[in-house]
């Protein structure tokens, strides 16, 4: 049985069913296996009633297609009916392993295909399905939330295009870079969910010699955006927190951003102590190494780099690198998003699954019943590291 329990008391909202997006099968077909088994398991005298009909199954993937023509124009299909079903869409808007032939030629998939596809996929619904929440682990356009010039909002008119036009009920995304962009869709369901709880049980599981006090370990925020998902990390440990402060050049725009001139720290004395650096993304890794490198020259001994979503969009021989160089010890990174078989194969890098996590937010939603307990979970880090040993 699942080590996070809850006694449901309510129904089923609808006969559960979970879509997957091109690229998403594999994490899908983790959270089904997971579903199955609880739902084998849960005794119910209700289990045969006609409000539990179709709860027990050998699967609850809807299959679905999105072939494509040779203009590199797409459609969605999907191989049964969904009518009164209450239905997750699993989207990874990131997935770079994905290819398709337009005019004879291989062209890979961008977060604005992907997002085509989502679309798809709900408008083959058609709207017969009983509700749809959609699970966009890292939130597409989540970092053009904001307007600073005469730009546009993608993200927000994103959200309102799937809320109030195309039928979506709920959005389920984890760790967002801003989750005020949730303002744009007020009268719906967002849930910014974060892997603390999973992040820090790879970290004690992977790492030997390892000692959460103050003396020994320190949790740092590469920039001032990430402060307050870095002071839940050492508010639960009961660590020290450290900052660097990014000195940028405002004057101009590199890869659609203004370029980092110089990381300063801002914090009490790292020498000596493990470090977790926790941010939302590696994109190119260049802000986090520079980061890693200034703490090695301050004297921290072991560091750790934890990240809900590791794209390394410039590669991994800069990690690599420094790697070899002794400037960090671990990367960690879930899998709810696209990762290539060669992170997966590097000594460095450590995978944090999140499958059975999604399990319990989604068999909790399916009845209906608050996942405020699973969105906070103290109680259960607290729990962990009493396990481990860390706390008398």
């Amino acid at each position: 049985m699942p080590d996070y329990t809850q006694e449901f008391t309510t129904i089923p909202y609808g006969p559960l069913g979970i879509i997957a997006l091109p690229g998403c099968e594999e994490l899908a077909q983790k959270i089904d296996r997971y579903l199955v088994k609880w739902r084998a398991q849960k005794q119910s005298e209700h289990k045969n009633s006609i409000a539990f009909a179709g709860y027990e199954r050998d699967t609850y993937i809807i299959h679905a297609g999105f072939p494509r023509f040779g203009t590199g124009e797409g459609k969605g299909t999907l191989s049964e009916s969904v009518r009164g079903y209450d239905i997750f869409i699993v989207a990874d808007m990131f997935n770079c392993g994905l290819t398709y032939k337009m005019y004879g030629q291989t062209v890979p998939m961008s977060p604005d295909e992907h997002y085509a596809n989502l679309k798809r996929a709900i408008s083959a619904i058609g709207g017969k399905a009983h509700r749809i929440t959609v699970i966009m682990p890292m939130l597409y356009e989540g970092r053009q939330h904001k307007r600073s010039s005469r730009e546009s909002l993608d993200c927000a008119i994103a959200l309102q295009e799937l809320c109030n036009n195309m039928g979506v009920d709920n959005i389920i995304t984890f760790d967002a870079h801003d989750p005020r962009v949730q303002n744009a869709i007020p009268l719906k369901g967002f849930e910014n969910v974060q892997p603390v709880y999973q992040m820090i049980k790879a970290l004690v599981n992977h790492v030997d010699d390892l000692h959460i006090d103050n003396d020994h370990m320190m949790v740092i925020s590469p920039d001032e955006g990430g402060m307050s998902r870095c002071i839940y990390y050492s508010t639960v440990l009961g660590v020290e927190l450290g900052m660097f402060y990014k000195r940028r050049d405002y004057s101009r725009i590199v890869n659609g951003r203004n370029p980092i001139l110089q990381h300063e720290f801002l914090g009490s004395n790292v020498e000596g102590k493990d470090v977790m650096i926790v941010d939302d993304m590696i994109s190119s890794g260049e802000s986090m190494l520079e980061v890693a490198t200034k703490l090695k020259e301050l004297g921290a001994a072991r560091i750790f780099i934890f990240s809900s979503f590791g794209l390394f969009c410039e590669g991994l021989e800069s990690f690599d690198k420094q790697y070899a160089d002794g400037v960090f010890d671990k990367v960690f990174t879930t899998n709810l998003v696209y990762r290539t078989p060669e992170l997966l194969a590097r000594e460095w890098y450590c995978e944090v699954d999140m499958s059975k996590y999604v399990s319990y937010i989604i068999d909790t939603l399916n009845h209906d019943m608050s996942v405020s307990k699973l969105l906070n979970p103290a109680d259960r880090i607290e729990s962990l590291l009493r396990r481990k040993g860390f706390k008398a």
